[in-house]
């Protein structure tokens, strides 16, 4: 049986604290997905047209975020790949467009899952998988804000890794 890895960006440490768990549970390695410039607490308000996530919304060129890293180190020693991020205006948060579009998911499983308040998985994984056109592409999954061990664990049992 090949590594896994628990690749992930989180806004608000929601999803990181998923992450964290679902790699200590399945004994993976984590990757975070940092911009290479972060985001401000204003640039996350949504309510402001001028705020850096409203621009990015309304102009999806905007979306393809630069990244401090784009591709984990041994990344070809990787079978299986679990993405994280939150869900912004009903979509899986950009930042995480750049890292799907650039690496290969040929031969590697891939779980996407998400953290969000309100906003349902939609199709989000489906968005995903088209930008990567490769890997065997398992169901995404949602949880709520501040999802205890237990569902994590369950969701993760449930995967079947």
């Amino acid at each position: 049986m090949g590594k896994t890895l628990v690749v992930y960006y989180s806004a608000t440490g929601q999803t990181e604290r998923v992450a964290k768990i679902a790699a200590e549970k399945l004994g993976a390695d984590l990757f975070e997905l940092q911009p290479a410039t972060p985001y401000s607490e204003a640039d996350f308000d949504w309510t402001d047209l001028e705020s850096r996530v409203s621009k990015e919304h309304n102009d999806e060129s905007l979306r393809d975020i630069d990244l401090v890293q784009e591709t984990p180190e041994n990344w070809d020693e990787y079978d299986t790949v679990l993405i994280g991020c939150p869900i912004w205006y009903g979509i899986f948060a950009w930042p995480v467009n750049r890292f799907m579009k650039i690496n290969s998911f040929a031969d590697k499983t891939v779980v996407p899952f998400c953290v969000s308040h309100s906003s349902p998985l939609g199709d989000s994984d489906k968005l995903l998988h088209e930008m990567t056109s490769s890997g065997d592409w398992k169901d995404g999954y949602r949880f709520a804000m501040d999802p205890s061990e237990e569902e994590i664990d369950s969701w993760l049992k449930g995967l079947g890794l």
